[in-house]
């Protein structure tokens, strides 16, 4: 039999494709390009949900990508010997479920409902099924958060520093790949939704300083205050959210994680590999 694995080339694809490999189970994975197969890896060309090949018997199915679009296909895919399942949300969920941003509670109601129907269908199915919400994921260079701001450092040589006292927990892609292949081997994960974040927690500002002394270059420190903050969240509508999540905790619990996986994430250490930089 086989793993499948959805979104394998997003930023936790990148470290769980060679950890599945190097387990020796045969991996099929799916991308809407055409990519070159190996003996241990297979690449087939679709989308999910409509667009999805014939697969063969599969272990588990693994995704990265979004949960309404892999329930849909569940629903419809009768799979052999009962796969398990492990999936991707978000800490989203809570951190925007309250937000001023009407778009911004729309997304968190979205992902709750991808969770619940990825639920259903596996309860259907009777599929044995793991959900991990992870809090803000780095280190492939792939992620649109803390990425884009090492790498306009590195051009322009100014790193905004914006005054915010709400706690990060950013987590390594790594871990979220172990946590994701741990829980296919615990049976007591099943049928959970487990928040995953980094093995430190500390201020916004804290850690977007990290992110600039991690960059291979000097940077100059372009300080915001709370009151510039609040005026740019006044006057571009698009950044209220983002904004006032500063002082608001975006933290998770791994008591779950570390207890029922043995996943211990690591802490908050980038280096300019991290963002894709040279060193």
């Amino acid at each position: 039999m086989a793993v499948l694995v959805f979104g394998a080339s997003s930023q936790i694809g990148h470290f769980l494709l060679p950890r599945l490999l190097a387990s020796g189970e045969p991996v099929q994975a799916l991308s809407r390009r055409p990519r070159t197969s190996s003996a241990e890896l297979t690449w087939l060309q679709g989308a999910l949900p409509d667009r999805v090949p014939a697969v063969p018997a599969l272990s588990a199915v693994l995704c990265c990508g979004p949960l309404p679009d892999l329930a849909a296909w569940l629903e419809r895919t009768p799979l052999q010997h009962s796969p398990r399942v492990v999936a991707l949300s978000s800490m989203s969920v809570e951190a925007k479920r309250a937000s001023a941003v009407a778009a911004e509670r729309e997304l968190a109601q979205q992902l709750q409902a991808g969770e619940a129907a990825l639920a259903r269908a596996c309860d259907r199915a009777h599929y044995a099924w793991t959900v991990l919400r992870p809090t803000l994921i780095y280190g492939a260079g792939l992620d649109r958060s803390l990425t884009p701001l090492a790498r306009r450092a590195a051009r322009t040589r100014i790193f905004p520093l914006p005054a915010g006292r709400g706690l990060r927990q950013p987590v390594h892609a790594d871990d979220v790949a172990q946590a994701m292949l741990a829980a296919l081997e615990c049976p007591d994960a099943a049928g959970r939704v487990l928040a995953i974040g980094g093995g430190e927690r500390l201020p916004a500002r804290d850690m977007l300083a990290r992110v600039r002394g991690s960059v291979p270059c000097r940077s100059v420190p372009l300080p915001l205050p709370r009151w510039l903050l609040r005026c740019a969240g006044g006057v571009l509508p698009r950044w209220r959210g983002p904004l006032g999540r500063l002082q608001l905790d975006q933290v998770a619990d791994n008591t779950e994680v570390q207890q029922l996986l043995g996943i211990r994430p690591r802490p908050f250490q980038p280096d300019a590999a991290t963002w894709g930089l040279p060193s």
